[in-house]
């Protein structure tokens, strides 16, 4: 699949066929996450994979926003850490790019994958760390699930050109 077909018609999937996401597979997903773009280069990114269905059936009761991950065959936490960025609150910013370029990855490679957010609800944050024994100084960013697709949501035109401006704010032409 071409890029431009796979920015397209990438969607967010909640559902998943109960097999798991073999290591070859999940290492090329990490593999395109760690080629994302980061600030001076620092590369701020830690991940924690999780396949142990006690841990994602607990995701739910931390992360309202991630029902899904009782169920999902993979979970990979994002996670930035602040020793290794180099400036600083970037780390928000990069660990995003890795995990944009996560989702494509999983696209591209016929996995569904659904963003979940954590940072910066500090009540998912500090849940997380205490049930996956983070140390302060890395934070939990984002849970990204991954599994076999069981739906297929059509894409959608997003383009809104009304949300365009030229040289100013407000400014068309």
């Amino acid at each position: 699949m071409d890029l431009l077909t796979a920015l397209m018609t990438r969607r967010s999937i909640r559902k998943y066929q109960p097999q798991s996401v073999p290591g070859e597979l999940v290492e090329k997903l990490l593999r395109a996450a760690m080629q994302a773009p980061s600030a001076r280069n620092a590369q701020p990114w830690e991940f924690i994979l999780l396949d142990d269905r006690n841990l994602l059936a607990q995701i739910p009761k931390i992360c309202p926003n991630a029902p899904m991950a009782a169920h999902a065959p993979l979970g990979i936490l994002v996670c930035g850490n602040l020793d290794l960025e180099k400036s600083e609150g970037f780390w928000v910013i990069d660990c995003s790019a890795a995990i944009q370029n996560m989702l494509l990855a999983a696209h591209g490679l016929g996995l569904g994958a659904v963003w979940c957010g954590i940072y910066p609800r500090q009540e998912r944050v500090a849940g997380i760390r205490q049930l996956l024994h983070i140390p302060e100084r890395v934070i939990p960013h984002s849970l990204v699930l991954v599994g076999y697709p069981a739906e297929s949501p059509q894409p959608e035109d997003r383009y809104h050109p009304e949300r365009v401006y030229k040289n100013r704010w407000g400014q068309k032409d």
